[in-house]
């Protein structure tokens, strides 16, 4: 084994501790919402409108099924929190298949020399 692959081998390696070491995920995105009522002579009705809100939404597919939640402000920065760990796992996921298949190639032309 050359050393660019035990590098290989390292990152991959890295890569599994991080995302062992990963707090709570959700997929998803996040939208700001604003509202119009159907109270006659609302502030939301004025010209110009002063819509209700924000209200906050999160949206997002899971095992191909499709939801929408709203967000309580007070759980705002959780679910900001769990929607960056959720990226920050499939970029890590990203990272280890590259190397994986940068390391399997690297095996496959050793074997061939």
């Amino acid at each position: 084994m050359n050393s660019r692959q035990r590098t290989l081998e390292a990152r991959i390696e890295k890569i599994k501790e991080k995302i062992v070491g990963m707090d709570e995920l959700r997929p998803g995105s996040l939208s700001r919402q604003y509202n119009v009522c159907g109270t006659p002579g609302c502030r939301c009705k004025a010209d110009p409108p002063q819509k209700h809100g924000p209200y906050y939404q999160l949206s997002f597919t899971r095992k191909g099924k499709s939801s929408s939640q709203f967000v309580r402000r007070e759980d705002l920065l959780r679910i900001k929190r769990q929607l960056r760990n959720y990226d920050r796992l499939r970029k890590l996921i990203d990272e280890w298949i590259d190397t994986s298949i940068e390391l399997v190639r690297l095996s496959r032309d050793r074997e061939g020399q």
